[in-house]
């Protein structure tokens, strides 16, 4: 039921629930849904009392309505009719469904229950219908556990080899920052609120940096973009060090008592002089010593990196590269300096609470990385792998859309053997290769919890409507089907509401969460002023003994990409595949007004190459390597850089112009640390296919397939 928000609520029927938007971006707004007297969501708003929101939402986000109640959600249980991939369906209850999933998960689990797989991501970033009764479900089944590396994994893993954790300055004290370098991130795309806060700091006199492959708009809003090459961010980072070295530009006393493992960086970056970087990375040597000129001699100094930067093979080193910087100048020393990638370690989450990893078996079941989903579902059994995948149950995510070197992903899914369970608001590229779609809640219909990993503030999301036809939350789903199978523990039986208390426990006011929203973390304005970083030793690690004990290099490094721009003459040009601005991930895609600022699945791609092609603006072109080929629009534009494309994504397949998508041709080679893909560290070539069209635009195949 929804309640008021308090005595601000409008003199009329109309009420405000609070909430927040569980999307995979580090804003995580504070919602305000007003609902109508038929308890009808009539508007989807940012909540202007919470400091980060400030009352305003993305396009996408403020369009949430058009998802809750889009014509072609799913609202039913549905049960596969036709051939895998046909995405033909009838209707079915839930206790068939139930009873039907049950029976087959328990036959296999009882012959060998690491033949089930859970596969989910970041649909909802919430705590409970993320990463709760799930994880509680498949621990006790004995199932094989996800290693969740699709996004983020490699940063995550530099952060905590190099500062300890996933943790940075707050990004509020950006908008004191005198430099503000944004590394790798199309901010006002993907990280409005921050954006914000740079436009503050840039009206109050602060210089603005862009590192990007791509011109984007956050670029063209920047004093300077610093164009590199897709995969040099390390090199560059190493030439900054240089720079900060041989012009003293250094805060020896921090260096003294807060770092570790100084004398083997410092001799590391004198290998990187200005010139030898700029080789690598493609770019003018002044541009390099201007930035370390900049950054050396600027107070405060700010660099904010997003995640585009480390999917590439060194994408792990180049974080922590980057990591290393504000350590040399003593930028920890002011509040508005630093750097930050995730806040996300910042927050006390009670994550075993949650996920009870105490309920799996004596023998740990073995993990699969949901980055190489294309390769393990076509593995056979074998000693080294285990059992060959009998189940996937699939929910917050949807693979075949959107991990890597997709034309495996479908072959796996495909498999008549393959039992396929989606929970889903729609009938996306995964869920038309389901055995049985089950209707989930959006973020108006069910309780939720959120920490964030651009701010310090745990936000409570509350049901503003009823669910829609028989959707019931992810929790939920997994409840009615611990019952079915028996599962006797109390865990089982809490309620979604009282996950949401489990979350955090008593380090966060639940009440407070009741009455505003949200609560934000006690936490110190320069939080490593003096030195105290989470890691073993308490200092920020340039040296890190944990990698050199795995056999890896203890310091940072370039390491140049798996594909390297020049080792194949067939495939000349690297590709990028950067986020379309009006989706997340696949998201949004189906939603006809974002679409329709969209466009269409599209292609940029430099003046320069496009006529060494024959390209002309707007041709249909097929972008292709050995691992397979997708057709798309090109736009010939100066935001891509001369031998660099970029692939704007991700589309549902089956909207795109020949029923693929960007991912056709991603590879599912790994991340030099934490086993992530390398979406960017990808060799294609490019060619005009002669046709004024492909069929049916993307617009007009929705109608009948979202």
């Amino acid at each position: 039921m929804p309640t008021p928000s308090d005595a601000n609520s409008p003199p009329s029927a109309l009420i405000q629930v609070r909430g927040a938007c569980p999307h995979d971006c580090p804003d995580t707004c504070a919602l305000l849904t007003t609902v109508d007297e038929h308890g009808v969501a009539t508007r989807v708003q940012g909540n202007p009392d919470h400091r980060h929101t400030d009352g305003a939402l993305c396009a996408k986000v403020s369009k949430y309505t058009e998802r809750s109640y889009h014509p072609e959600r799913v609202l039913t249980p549905l049960k596969r009719t036709g051939a895998k991939g046909a995405g033909q369906f009838v209707p079915v209850t839930w206790d068939e469904a139930l009873a039907d999933i049950a029976q087959r998960l328990q036959s296999i689990a009882a012959r060998a229950p690491e033949a089930i797989l859970p596969y989910s991501y970041a649909g909802t970033m919430g705590m409970v219908q993320g990463e709760s009764m799930d994880r509680r479900f498949f621990h006790k089944l004995g199932a094989s556990q996800l290693d969740r590396t699709i996004c983020a994994s490699a940063g995550a893993e530099a952060l905590v080899q190099t500062l300890g954790g996933k943790v940075g300055m707050k990004v509020e004290f950006f908008a004191e920052s005198q430099l503000i370098i944004i590394w790798g991130s199309n901010s006002i795309g993907s990280n409005l609120h921050f954006w914000r806060y740079a436009q503050q700091a840039k009206r109050n006199g602060a210089k603005l940096v862009c590192i990007d492959p791509r011109k984007s708009e956050t670029a063209d809003k920047c004093h300077e973009h610093i164009a590199l090459r897709p995969g040099t961010d390390a090199a560059l980072a190493l030439a900054l060090m240089h720079e900060l070295i041989a012009n003293d530009w250094l805060d020896h006393d921090y260096i003294a008592r807060h770092t570790l493992g100084w004398d083997p960086l410092r001799e590391r970056a004198l290998q990187w002089p200005p010139e030898r970087a700029a080789k690598v990375c493609g770019i003018p040597v002044e541009q390099i010593r201007q930035l370390a000129q900049d950054y050396g001699t600027t107070k405060p100094a700010a660099i904010r990196l997003n995640y585009g930067m480390q999917r590439v093979r060194g994408g792990g080193n180049a974080v922590r590269a980057v990591a290393c910087l504000p350590a040399l100048t003593g930028a920890w020393r002011h509040r508005a300096g630093g750097v930050l990638l995730s806040s996300s370690g910042q927050f006390p989450a009670q994550r075993a609470v949650l996920q009870r990893p105490d309920l799996m078996p004596a023998q740990i079941p073995r993990t699969i990385n949901m980055s190489t989903i294309g390769d393990d579902l076509l593995r056979e059994a074998s000693p080294a792998f285990g059992p060959k995948v009998e189940a996937i149950v699939v929910y917050n995510s949807n693979p075949v859309a959107v991990a890597p070197d997709s034309g495996k992903v479908v072959q796996g899914f495909a498999r008549e053997d393959l039992f396929t369970v989606v929970l889903e608001h729609f009938q996306t590229d995964t869920a038309d290769y389901a055995d049985y779609i089950l209707p989930a809640t959006t973020q108006l219909e069910h309780w939720d919890v959120h920490l964030s990993y651009g701010h310090t503030d745990v936000l409570l999301n509350r049901p503003a409507i009823a669910p829609q036809g028989q959707a019931r939350s992810n929790a939920q789903i997994f409840r009615d089907l611990a019952a079915r199978m028996g599962f006797a523990e109390p865990c089982f039986a809490e309620s979604d509401e009282a996950l949401c208390r489990q979350a955090f426990g008593d380090a966060v006011d639940y009440a407070l969460l009741e009455s505003q929203g949200f609560a934000t973390l006690a936490l110190p304005d320069a939080p490593f002023a003096e030195g105290n970083f989470p890691s073993p030793s308490g200092k920020c690690e340039f040296y890190s003994a944990r990698l050199a004990a795995q056999g890896l290099d203890g310091l940072p490094d370039h390491l140049p990409n798996y594909e390297l721009q020049g080792s194949d003459a067939r495939y000349p040009l690297a590709m990028i595949s950067p986020p379309a601005r009006n989706f997340l991930n696949s998201t949004f895609v189906n939603v006809t007004s974002l679409r329709n600022i969209e466009g269409r699945p599209i292609l940029e791609i430099h003046p320069d190459d496009a006529e060494a092609r024959g390209i002309a603006n707007d041709a249909v072109v097929r972008v292709f390597n050995d691992r397979g080929s997708y057709l798309c629009h090109a736009t010939v534009s100066r935001r891509a850089r001369p031998g660099v494309v970029n692939g704007l994504g991700i589309w549902w397949r089956k909207l795109g112009l020949n029923g693929t998508n960007v991912n056709e041709v991603t590879s599912q080679a790994l991340t030099d640390l934490g086993r992530a893909p390398t979406f960017y560290d990808c060799l294609v070539e490019v060619e005009a296919t002669g046709a004024a069209d492909a069929g049916m635009d993307a617009g007009a195949r929705v109608g009948t397939t979202a």
